[in-house]
């Protein structure tokens, strides 16, 4: 009868081993997913904070390029004005061709 009893409980202790193993791979397997999603975790934020600073390095841009646009489109205001004065300083400067009378 010992011999009959032996084998279901070696059968036994050995799927428990087996269980015990792969218990032991599985928490390893969960380990290094943990380890990994940690790391995936620490590339997000880095790369959250590059588009901070990128969205921000953007808008300066924009408000610098604003202003540059303004002070080209003041400059031309300006030469345009100038030009205005110059030419009608020429027209005044110089007779118009109807007052000048043929002797």
């Amino acid at each position: 009868m010992a011999p009959t009893m032996a084998a279901p409980e070696e059968k036994l202790r050995k799927r428990n081993q087996e269980l015990e193993k792969e218990l032991k791979e599985s928490r390893e397997r969960e380990e290094q997913m943990r380890k990994e999603l940690r790391k995936m975790w620490e590339r997000l934020r880095v790369a959250e904070e590059a588009e901070e600073r990128l969205c921000s390095q953007l808008g300066d841009l924009e408000a610098e390029s604003v202003n540059q646009a303004r002070a080209y489109n003041a400059h031309i205001l300006s030469l345009m004005d100038q030009l205005s004065k110059g030419s009608n300083l020429l027209i005044n400067s110089h007779p118009s061709p109807a007052s000048i009378s043929i002797l």
